[in-house]
Formats: structure tokens, C-alpha cells, sequence
């Protein structure tokens, strides 16, 4: 890959089947967006910053969304989504929570955090199908974000 490589939504999940589950009705909606998965907290920053293994994605574009799990290996939610919004270069990204939680203080730290949106999982399938499409609806078909500067990356639907 280059510098050029574009990522539309980033979804940070290590569980793969929640993965897979919300990958689905992503795809359904924007078949020919780019959809890159990372599977704990430190991968989504070495991702987002270009680190490590991801150094080629160093002065790429950022994605024009996170979808972000709180509960991961390594670094948590909360800690990525700490970090992205103390870097300018992450800092006006959109990220929104995914969370099995309605913990109202989870919510508050999330929110006090940046997180631009929380979003509790539903159990059943067919309703969290329709909870994710509408997360993208709006995050990737109607929010606009900046198009220029460090934000350049903003997503374009597929």
C-alpha cells in the first residue's frame, strides 16, 4: 500500500464474530467503501498514527469514521479514544462508541473523552443489523466532516 491508501470506516473489535457482525451491514450499505478491521487498542493506534506495522499509512488520509469497542486487549477504549483526540491529526475524527454497556458514568467518561457518539449493542440480531445501518446512515451518509487539512481523509461513500 501507499500513501494514498484510504480507509472510509475504521472498526476497532476483537471479538470476530462481533467483527463480522457488524462488517455485514456495512457492506450492505456501502459495498465499495473501505472497511479496515483491527483487532485491539495498541493495533488502532499504530493504525491511526501510522505506526509499526502501518508506517505506509503514516501521511495517508484518516478514516472518516471510527467505530471503536471499549473493551479490548492491550490498550483500551477509552485509552485510544484519549489518544486520538490529543493528537491533531486524530482529533476531529468521528468515533463512535460501541458498547454492550448503558453504565451511565462508562457513557459520561466516553462523552467527557470525545467520543462524538455511544451506541449500546443490541443482544439480538436483526436489531443490531438495524442499529448499525443506522449508525452509518448518518456517520458515513450524512455527517459532513472537514475536507481539507489533516482531515483530508473524510470518507466518501461507496
Amino acid at each position: 500500500m501507499t500513501a494514498s491508501h484510504h480507509t472510509d470506516i475504521l472498526l476497532v473489535e476483537d471479538n470476530p464474530l462481533e467483527a463480522e457482525l457488524t462488517l455485514k451491514p456495512l457492506r450492505e450499505l456501502y459495498p465499495k467503501s473501505r472497511i479496515e478491521i483491527v483487532r485491539d487498542g495498541e493495533e488502532a493506534l499504530d493504525f491511526l498514527f501510522g505506526r509499526g506495522p502501518f508506517q505506509h499509512l503514516l501521511n495517508a488520509p484518516v478514516p472518516g469514521l471510527v467505530l471503536l469497542n471499549l473493551k479490548l486487549p492491550k490498550i483500551d477504549g477509552l485509552e485510544v479514544l484519549g489518544a486520538l483526540r490529543a493528537n491533531t491529526r486524530t482529533s476531529t475524527v468521528p468515533v463512535v462508541i460501541l458498547t454492550p454497556s448503558a453504565d451511565p458514568r462508562e457513557l459520561a467518561q466516553c462523552y467527557q473523552l470525545g467520543a462524538n457518539s455511544c451506541v449500546q449493542k443490541p443482544v439480538r440480531h436483526d436489531e443490531f443489523r438495524t442499529t448499525i445501518h443506522a449508525v452509518a446512515r448518518y456517520w458515513v451518509g450524512f455527517n459532513q466532516v472537514p475536507r481539507a487539512g489533516i482531515t483530508s481523509g473524510a470518507r466518501v461513500p461507496g
